[in-house]
């Protein structure tokens, strides 16, 4: 198993029992990766068998509270007691704006957010193109996507050549798709049934034809508000794109 795959969260900034905000868990071996940081995202961590304090890289996708809301937490979390028991850096990566992001952050809580060098790296990514960033056994790549100025999307990749994609929101866009070809994974909001499509955002059928032509080998369908769970959103996603398409559930685990 070159990849372990959480969703820690399925939802959206409406509060539901069932559905945390947007996150996944992403394990390589050597790293613990964190796509999204929703309200809810520590609690299913725990629920899965992982802390906030082995977390190596948090990935944002942008900047909208149902996205970021529980890094304040997570960071004030890690000082206790006293930040000892973080041994290795965090690193929080994301798109334009992410220092001052976080700077502003800091105005509001002080002290209380921040942690030592050798504990946190901030680290913005580049919004305008595809950019590779290598580590110890796994490499990303992120891309711009239609939703905010700083979207991001995100693509992992192991050595041993397993890939999964990350669309966080977005609607339909070019980089998403060449970012997407050929991944075995991807992972794709799907914020509202074909019939309710809001701008900015993707249907289940937008995110099969995203799959189907960048020719991925399964599609998870997350960041699902209510009114996806009255219809079948797999048999719409299933319009455009014939392989397995799944319906994201907090908890649920792929392995690649």
């Amino acid at each position: 198993m070159a990849l372990k795959i959480t969703i820690l969260g399925s939802g959206t900034c409406v509060p539901q029992l069932k559905r945390s905000s947007c996150a996944v868990l992403v394990e390589t071996g050597a790293a613990k990766i964190v796509l999204d940081l929703g309200p809810g995202t520590m609690h299913r961590m725990l629920a899965c068998g992982a802390t906030i304090f082995d977390l190596t890289h948090i990935c944002l996708s942008h900047f909208h509270p149902d996205h970021t809301a529980e890094l304040v937490p997570l960071l004030f979390a890690t000082k206790y007691p006293d930040g000892k028991r973080r041994r290795a850096q965090l690193q929080v990566l994301g798109g334009s704006g992410l220092v001052d992001f976080y700077n502003r952050l800091q105005v509001a809580y002080g002290d209380w957010i921040v942690l030592p060098p050798e504990q946190l790296r901030i680290r913005e990514l580049d919004v305008t193109s595809a950019q590779l960033v290598e580590f110890e056994d796994f490499r990303l790549i992120s891309a711009p996507v239609r939703h905010r100025p700083e979207s991001l999307a995100y693509r992992i990749e192991t050595k041993t050549g397993a890939a999964l994609v990350y669309s966080g929101d977005t609607d339909e866009c070019e980089p998403l798709v060449e970012l997407a070809r050929g991944a075995d994974l991807l992972i794709c909001e799907s914020a509202m049934p074909d019939q309710s499509k809001v701008p900015l955002h993707l249907t289940p059928s937008l995110a099969g034809k995203i799959a189907h032509r960048a020719k991925v080998g399964k599609l998870v369908l997350t960041h699902l508000y209510p009114p996806c769970d009255a219809v079948d959103i797999v048999k719409q996603a299933g319009s455009a794109y014939k392989g397995e398409v799944v319906a994201a559930e907090d908890l649920m685990l792929f392995s690649l």
